[in-house]
C-alpha cells in the first residue's frame, strides 16, 4: 500500500483512539452522576466534552485506516489499552468531577503530545495529534478555570 504509514504513526493514532473512546466514555459516566452547586454547568460541560471526544476518536479512526491501519475501538481492547485513568462508579461531586476531568483530559494530551516528536514521518497525523491535543487541554483549561 503506497500510502502506508510506519508502525510508530499506526501505533500512536491507535493509542490516541482507545484513550479518547474511554476518555467519551468516563465524560459520559460523570455527566449521568454528577451532583453539587456546579451541577448545570459541569453537567452541560460534560456533553461538550463527549462530543468534542467522540468527533476526535472518530477522525483518528479514519486517519488510522487512511495509513494503512486498523482501528480498534471494541469495549475489550479499550479495557486492556487505555492509559486514561480509571473513573470510579456512582454520585461524584461536582468539584470531584472538575478535578477528575481536568486531571484526565491534561495526561491525556500530555501522552499525546509526547509522541508527536515520533510522527515526523506522517504530518497529517502529526497535525491531527496536535489539534486533538489542544482540544484536551482547552476544555482541561476550562474545568481548571471553574474551580
Amino acid at each position: 500500500m503506497a500510502n502506508e504509514a510506519p508502525e510508530i504513526v499506526k501505533a500512536s493514532l491507535q493509542q490516541a483512539l482507545v484513550d479518547l473512546i474511554d476518555l467519551s466514555l468516563q465524560a459520559k459516566q460523570a455527566h449521568w452522576n454528577v451532583y453539587g452547586p456546579q451541577f448545570r454547568s459541569v453537567h452541560l460541560q460534560l456533553d461538550e466534552v463527549t462530543d468534542m471526544v467522540r468527533a476526535f476518536s472518530d477522525d483518528v479512526a479514519e486517519r488510522l485506516v487512511a495509513v494503512g491501519g486498523q482501528p480498534d475501538g471494541r469495549a475489550a481492547t479499550v479495557l486492556a489499552d487505555s492509559a486514561v485513568e480509571q473513573y470510579e462508579s456512582g454520585p461524584v461531586s461536582s468539584d470531584k468531577v472538575i478535578m477528575q476531568l481536568e486531571s484526565r483530559l491534561s495526561a491525556t494530551a500530555d501522552r499525546i503530545r509526547g509522541e508527536l516528536p515520533e510522527l515526523e514521518a506522517d504530518m497529517p497525523s502529526q497535525d491531527l495529534l496536535t489539534s486533538v491535543a489542544f482540544g484536551l487541554e482547552k476544555q482541561a483549561w476550562m474545568f481548571r478555570a471553574s474551580h
